[in-house]
């Protein structure tokens, strides 16, 4: 049973309930939304943001369903107290998976806006997307199979191929993405198919990859486009955002990203939205050919992310565009987001900059001006929301103390055996 103190919260203007992080309760904080963070780690820096005003652990996510009982029971106990549904928010594959699955149980309690089924479970599963994307004319690159060696297969396609993982829900920790990504990559690029079909690790896993031809270009060529649409798959507010650095470079992590203006691409994103349909929020990520122009769309995700925080910074919340809309349908006036801020991960960006600067394409002077003459908003630190950040490294400094120990007998291990 959870409990909260719902006296906390004025029913006029509920609070979201939160199963994300910290980028996603600032994004909320600038709206002044009363957030209730609901996280199954412990240590999630969100609960340390001043824009949490309740905590809630849930249970891992497991085969008895109790992650998804924690939250019907908190949604139970909010609606009841304050006489409505209040809006739920998610920022993970896999807390959007839990909400599907769980969509008619949980709907009773809480407001939220998701794809139909069909449509939620092709943009998680990468190996459906193809042919999803296929079926709905969205213009992807072409899909290449594994086994056979004539066209359209990874053995007959003498260009380039990108290699990605077919579940995107948690392989992050799996041993395929340590041996076959590094740990960071999202996607991995081989030279021909040949080279892919080669490779003992793409062997090893290739049931569990998506491969597709490669659209050449750099960071510079990631695009994406950002929204949040109603039922219909009409998008009520949206903005375009442009990658500046990612770790590792053009397959990994955002690292140093911009928002920017791009009507051709926001009508593409709009045409996508109508076609899946789909409902809620959206991130399309798309890459620009620089050979002819098109824009090839990678991925979509159903679900918010560190983009929002990006968004809220220069006046385009859509999180607050959500709250209003779920909770008496009030559609937005048309507004086009700035450009003045930017959103950092300084350690990820520390590491791209190393890649970089190691292949001769990013000196340390301009890679330090890039940052610093740039209006940043960034991945954990804020001087008005100290909390997340100190709470991070109290984490680690602890961690390392205890490790500090087993590395001193470590070292003294050989000298003592050998003193002996």
């Amino acid at each position: 049973m959870v409990n909260i103190d719902t006296r906390l919260f004025d029913s006029r203007r509920p609070p979201v309930v939160l199963v994300g992080g910290i980028n996603l309760v600032r994004t909320l904080g600038l709206a002044g939304i009363d957030a209730i963070v609901a996280s199954w780690d412990p240590e999630d820096p969100a609960f340390a943001s001043r824009h949490c005003r309740a905590r809630v652990l849930l249970p891992r996510p497991a085969q008895d369903n109790g992650t998804a009982d924690a939250l019907a029971s908190l949604g139970a106990q909010l609606a009841g107290a304050l006489g409505r549904r209040v809006p739920l928010m998610y920022g993970s594959d896999g807390a959007l998976t839990l909400i599907q699955a769980h969509r008619d149980r949980l709907a009773r309690h809480f407001l939220f806006l998701i794809p139909d089924s069909d449509v939620a479970g092709a943009l998680i599963a990468k190996d459906r997307f193809g042919a999803f994307a296929r079926h709905r004319g969205l213009p992807v690159p072409r899909s290449l199979a594994w086994d056979g060696s004539g066209p359209g297969s990874v053995l007959g396609t003498p260009s380039p191929v990108l290699v990605k993982p077919s579940d995107k829900v948690d392989w992050h920790d799996s041993a395929m993405c340590e041996r076959l990504f590094g740990g960071d990559g999202k996607a991995r690029a081989f030279a021909s198919g040949g080279e892919a079909a080669a490779h003992p690790m793409v062997v090893e896993y290739h049931r569990q990859l998506t491969f597709q031809e490669y659209v050449p270009g750099d960071d510079a060529e990631l695009w994406s486009y950002h929204g949040f649409a109603d039922e219909s798959g009409h998008v009520i507010a949206g903005f375009v955002g442009r990658k500046v650095r990612t770790y590792p470079a053009g397959m990994g992590e955002s690292a140093f990203i911009e928002l920017a203006r791009d009507p051709a691409l926001e009508a593409t994103g709009r045409e996508v939205a109508a076609l899946c349909p789909l409902k809620g929020f959206f991130k399309m990520d798309f890459k620009h050919d620089p050979r002819d122009g098109r824009w090839h769309l990678l991925e979509i995700n159903a679900r918010c992310n560190l983009w929002h925080y990006l968004g809220a910074a220069n006046g385009v919340n859509l999180m607050r565009v959500a709250y209003d809309y779920l909770l008496d349908g009030t559609r937005p006036a048309p507004a086009e987001a700035g450009t003045r801020y930017r959103w950092l991960s300084l350690g990820l960006d520390f590491k791209a900059y190393r890649e970089l600067a190691a292949r001769g394409e990013l000196s340390a002077a301009r890679w330090l001006a890039s940052i610093l003459a740039s209006r940043n908003v960034y991945s954990v630190f804020a001087w008005s929301d100290p909390g997340p950040w100190l709470v991070l490294w109290k984490g680690r400094l602890a961690r390392r103390l205890l490790r500090a120990p087993r590395r001193l007998f470590t070292a003294l291990t050989p000298w003592r055996s050998t003193a002996s």
